[in-house]
């Protein structure tokens, strides 16, 4: 590994452990020719993926202008860096799992759009203006309500999973918990 600040390739390896989320491993780093210290991450990479773009350039996949994207549209937001990078994860090993390595960026995009919807609905929004490309007040409202009736529909379903739960139990002649109604 080439050391960022000297540019020697004799670099030691001074500690490795796996991540919190066992998906690559993060090693620790020193050059023994200027004393620089640095961080490196080791992933398993299924296969060479493509992204085609909408004007039909096709370019290389690359996890980190992913990673960047979803970290612009985050600025500033109270998110879990846990929970942002097990999305990334999620998003890359859905699209390595794909079993075409040519994928259309609007596959991407609509990925990341509903991992970060789960995440922070203000990132959705901002990364959805880019994405499709926003061009007037009307295309926020629109993706705004879009995000309202999903939260009314994910409210919906915890009601009718609480009612569900409070007929089962009472169906078998006990009483809801306390709270539960």
């Amino acid at each position: 590994m080439r050391c960022p600040y000297c540019g020697s390739l004799d670099t030691q390896v001074k500690d490795s452990r796996p991540t919190e989320d066992n998906t690559s491993i993060r090693r620790r780093r020193v050059c023994p020719d200027c004393g620089g210290r640095f961080t490196t991450f080791e992933r398993v990479q299924l296969r060479e993926l493509t992204v085609v773009k909408r004007s039909g350039k096709r370019v290389p996949f690359e996890r980190e202008k992913l990673e960047r994207s979803v970290k612009v549209a985050l600025r500033k937001r109270p998110a879990d860096e846990e929970r942002v990078e097990r999305m990334i994860s999620g998003v890359v090993r859905q699209l390595e799992s794909m079993g075409d390595t040519d994928i259309p960026s609007e596959t991407i995009g609509e990925m990341v759009m509903e991992g970060l919807k789960q995440i922070d609905d203000v990132a959705y929004v901002r990364f959805a203006s880019v994405y499709r490309n926003f061009r007037e007040a009307k295309d926020f409202e629109n993706a705004l309500a879009e995000l309202s009736h999903e939260g009314e529909a994910r409210a919906d379903g915890k009601g009718e999973a609480k009612a569900e739960a409070k007929a089962r139990l009472e169906a078998k002649g006990r009483p809801p918990a306390r709270g539960a109604e």
